[in-house]
């Protein structure tokens, strides 16, 4: 089944004391939190691994970007899937040295690259380079394979793949806006009184009149009503899209997923 939410639980920075509480509540709420503030900042933060198998295009001159999603979660980082390939074999002609380069395109971000094989053997780390977080650079004198064998695992000869990290780091803060909205779940399982906003609209007491903001509309207008958290929302999701935009190449053909 598609995950469309974060690949993982965002690291959490607590503004309360969370040493008496049980490791599951505590990973729950941490969780729950994620989802939440990882929807309403736009899905545009933490790093999802992916085994790309890359397959020839000789030399594009269109949009390499056309057909990815390149935020964590998506339908395009479901699974393994095949990366577009560039100036591979005998290369291209960069523009600024008049060299030859073999790289491949991947989708960018890409915060780190974990691992390359080829025949199903690794790859020394410092036979490749990393360039403009999206291409991924021969350098010890050799290029890319022309061939990879998609009817094999990665594992076996006549194969290759890239694994990355893609996506970009989780600011800091994003960690403390996490980290506030775990703390009111957790007081809220609990059963105890949390700042997150009630259902409670107006309220009379001793003559004085307090009227809270309705929960729907702190909702809809993609708010908590939690100061961290929508601080960081503001700064980094003004605009309250629900993921960043795409672009597409209709000249360019669409990267495929394995077993979709």
């Amino acid at each position: 089944m598609t995950n469309f939410g974060p690949c993982a639980p965002w690291d959490a920075v607590f503004p309360c004391d969370i040493s008496a509480e049980s490791p599951d509540a505590v990973a729950d709420a941490v969780l729950f939190a994620t989802e939440v503030v990882d929807a309403l900042s736009g899905r545009q933060f933490g790093s999802c691994p992916v085994t790309l198998r890359p397959c020839l295009r000789e030399c594009l001159t269109t949009s390499y970007t056309a057909g990815w999603d390149p935020w964590p979660g998506s339908s395009a980082l479901s699974s393994p899937w095949y990366a577009l390939v560039t100036c591979s074999g005998s290369g291209c002609t960069d523009t600024c040295s008049c060299t030859t380069l073999s790289e491949v395109v991947l989708p960018a971000p890409v915060s780190s690259v974990t691992q390359v094989l080829i025949d199903g053997s690794p790859l020394v780390t410092g036979s490749y380079r990393v360039d403009d977080n999206r291409m991924l650079v021969r350098v010890d004198g050799f290029t890319w394979p022309r061939c990879n064998d998609l009817s094999k695992a990665d594992t076996e000869t006549g194969t290759w793949s890239v694994t990355v990290n893609v996506g970009q780091t989780i600011p800091e803060g994003g960690k403390w806006a996490v980290g506030e909205l775990a703390c009111q779940y957790i007081r809220a399982r609990k059963g105890e009184d949390c700042r997150l906003p009630a259902s409670v609209q107006k309220l009379v007491r001793q003559g004085v009149t307090i009227e809270f903001p309705k929960l729907t509309d702190t909702f809809n207008a993609g708010y908590t009503g939690l100061y961290l958290v929508d601080t960081f929302i503001r700064a980094v999701n003004p605009n309250k899209l629900k993921r960043r935009s795409k672009t597409y190449s209709v000249d360019t053909a669409l990267a495929r997923r394995a077993g979709t």
